[in-house]
């Protein structure tokens, strides 16, 4: 029998994530984002509900993507202002139990010896909650904001993404053995330095001696997350991830994108089960199919197709607004995030996709609406289909959230597809993988830099060569 699904409380801390223009509407609480009450509310409304973890999104920048300018992006809210990710997840941690806790965070906005240091510090104050979603910084102004004159090009993003996760791994797993943190009131040895080590890391674009200063988490490395839909990216979630954000436009895109990728993931030494598939989905919940439809069209009312364009056209580098509406999407060529192009082509099978189409494609085509019954039928096809998990979108909060707890839910758990709303605390990893423990399995990269491991060259603290011992050996 399967495993229930993974549900994600999918947000962002700012006034409007994915559905643009919703913000405007009347009950809709998310305009209240700078409020840590409302967040406070929030999680504790999920995790009572029985949702697994908060996936965090975030962005670091600001273009002028949207025909040559920024101002939709501010006049709508379109994911702007926002505040960062991982201090609205460490201010959680408290008011949270059993719930994940996972953000975003991109490669380009902090040096990895300190990443490494502010997760650990996070995974031990919520007992190994903690994800993090890997990403690149795909936005022009968000390399800008840090110093770069230009774009990092897409493929070297991600062989600098590599090297950035080399170091994470050499501090989370290899940089203490598992009995060096002792605590020994009785010996007066509080840790053992011959097994902390150095790690004494030299590459193309960091070079970091070490040791990690914290003491091994509950989890050591976070839980593993990553949403690239190209190629490359795709590659960089089966070498690295534990479960991957995908926004597919039918279970039959779904199956087709889970078995090309399992195929990936087993080139890398890794077993089917290692990456989950997280689908992004948005209900719209009613008693009958005619009240789910009639709160629907309520909500389009609200809703902004140019909005929508506007955040494609940041994520994609290319401005929508500026294009015939009428050109083929297949003529569009967008360096490295050919796979957003795809999703547009698969959700309308036999049709010439146009500029024009790519709002309403992005806007509803994974929103599902129905009564709890109907809603429960389609979760079971995309199950079948190879997804994991989903990315619960909301339109309006709270309510996006609290239809889905009280009516869907009940429904899901008797079918097997949801778990019961009361769990046993748990680090994150063994509820994304329940039997596994909290710790990356041994197939995973990260295993290699584990004392012991093929890639553990590491120097104990107090070696007795002295300096020399601080020029890295190189790892083939």
């Amino acid at each position: 029998m399967s495993d229930p699904l993974i549900f994600n409380f999918f947000s962002m801390n700012t006034a409007n994530h994915m559905f643009h223009g919703m913000w405007r509407h009347p009950g809709n609480q998310s305009i209240d984002y700078n409020n840590l009450e409302y967040w406070v509310k929030l999680c504790q409304l999920m995790e009572r509900g029985g949702f697994d973890n908060l996936f965090c999104a975030d962005v670091i920048g600001i273009d002028p993507a949207f025909r040559g300018s920024e101002e939709i992006y501010c006049k709508e809210a379109v994911q702007f202002p926002v505040n960062d990710a991982s201090t609205l997840i460490s201010a959680l941690i408290g008011a949270t139990e059993t719930f994940g806790l996972s953000f975003t965070s991109s490669i380009i906005q902090e040096h990895p010896f300190n990443f490494a240091r502010r997760v650990s510090t996070m995974d031990h104050l919520s007992k190994g909650r903690i994800g993090w979603n890997i990403v690149t910084g795909a936005s022009i102004n968000a390399h800008q904001n840090f110093g770069a004159a230009h774009q990092t090009k897409h493929d070297e993003r991600y062989a600098w993404a590599d090297e950035y996760m080399e170091v994470l791994y050499k501090l989370w797993e290899g940089s203490w053995e598992e009995d060096a943190f002792l605590r020994d009131r009785d010996r007066g040895i509080f840790s053992d330095h011959r097994k902390v080590h150095r790690i004494n890391h030299e590459g193309k674009r960091y070079k970091v001696r070490g040791p990690h200063t914290p003491s091994p988490s509950p989890q050591r490395t976070p839980t593993l997350f990553q949403a690239g839909a190209s190629s490359t990216g795709r590659a960089f979630a089966a070498r690295h991830a534990e479960g991957t954000f995908i926004v597919a436009v039918s279970p039959q895109s779904a199956r087709k994108l889970v078995k090309e990728t399992n195929q990936l993931v087993e080139q890398y030494g890794r077993k089917k089960g290692d990456l989950k598939y997280i689908q992004g989905l948005s209900f719209v919940v009613g008693s009958t199919e005619e009240e789910a439809q009639r709160l629907a069209r309520e909500w389009d009312e609200y809703n902004s197709v140019e909005g929508a364009m506007a955040h494609i056209s940041r994520d994609i580098n290319i401005d929508l607004g500026s294009m015939d509406p009428s050109t083929p999407v297949s003529s569009v060529n967008i360096e490295g995030l050919r796979g957003i192009v795809t999703l547009v082509e698969d959700a309308m099978p036999g049709k010439v996709v146009t500029i024009g189409d790519v709002g309403q494609v992005f806007a509803r085509n994974t929103r599902v609406i129905g009564t709890p019954e109907s809603i429960a039928d389609t979760l079971e096809v995309w199950r079948d289909a190879g997804i994991d998990g989903i990315n619960v979108v909301y339109q309006t909060s709270p309510r996006s959230f609290v239809d889905f707890i009280e009516h869907v839910m009940p429904v899901l758990r008797k079918r097997g597809l949801a778990r019961e709303a009361e769990v046993k605390p748990a680090t994150l990893r063994e509820r994304m993988f329940p039997g596994r423990g909290p710790r990356l399995n041994e197939r995973h990269p990260a295993a290699q830099y584990r004392p012991g491991g093929p890639k553990h060259r590491l120097a104990p603290l107090g070696h007795p060569t002295g300096p020399e011992t601080l020029t890295a050996e190189v790892i083939p």
